[in-house]
């Protein structure tokens, strides 16, 4: 038990950011092409959109609130010393976890369902989406389960995470902790491990720019239903422009 441990909580979180760093570098140098999203709004998105929203929200939210922990764990806990701010972050954070889930089930039902999406989908890909939603499944068992995570995580996650950027992991905290919530740890290394082989490093090239460009209007040649429509056949000739009246 105490060699997995040692994998797991020492090693691992090395290999996996080590991983994430070369092979993102690499892609992006080698591949650059391949460092976005590849939508797949094209070929469907009626659903894309229901699935799409309440994920993107939802973790961005759940992410920069792990991350604010991290960074500020003594603002965390003194931010939480008094029980209504902890309760209204603890309810906050549940809710937004339940909204990733919600987004990231319809975008697995419209990927398994609609044949042209699952034609552009790799294994890499599908391997990250199972990931990510075990990975909330089990944020939200540890949110029911183990109360007040903000407190213990600025608490104990937070003093680990720094001493693996140390170079010098404190370890005490961690294998002490439940099966759960190590699972989770291990999770999110592995999602930062599988990340450079899949689509999601797409949030290296974010479009930052399209806060600030003019507007940028879409112009439709074919019909929309039509298009996405899986019973329709590809065509090779090239959609003549719509005429102008």
């Amino acid at each position: 038990m105490n060699a997995l441990n040692t994998f797991f909580f020492v090693a691992f979180p090395y290999v996996a950011v080590v991983t994430f760093v070369v092979g993102v570098l690499y892609r992006w140098r080698q591949k650059g092409f391949t460092v976005s999203s590849l939508s797949s709004q094209f070929l469907e998105g009626k659903y894309l959109f229901w699935g799409s929203v309440p994920f993107h929200v939802g973790i961005l939210v759940v992410f920069f609130g792990h991350v604010t922990a991290f960074m500020f764990p003594r603002a965390t806990l003194a931010w939480n010393s008094v029980p209504v701010r902890l309760i209204v972050l603890e309810v906050t954070a549940f809710v937004f976890g339940v909204t990733i889930f919600i987004g990231l089930t319809a975008l697995m039902l419209r990927r398994f369902t609609n044949p042209r999406i699952r034609a552009v989908t790799s294994r890499a890909d599908l391997a990250l989406e199972l990931l990510l939603l075990a990975q909330v499944v089990l944020g939200l068992w540890i949110a029911l389960g183990y109360r007040w995570g903000v407190s213990w995580f600025a608490a104990g996650l937070s003093p680990y995470l720094w001493s693996l950027l140390r170079l010098s992991p404190e370890t005490g905290v961690i294998f002490a902790l439940p099966w759960v919530i190590k699972l989770h740890v291990v999770g999110a290394f592995s999602i930062l491990l599988i990340i450079p082989f899949t689509r999601l490093a797409h949030f290296m090239a974010a479009p930052l720019q399209y806060i600030t460009r003019p507007y940028q209007q879409v112009v439709w040649n074919w019909d929309r239903r039509t298009i996405r429509d899986p019973s329709s056949s590809w065509s090779t000739a090239r959609p003549k422009p719509t005429e102008q009246k």
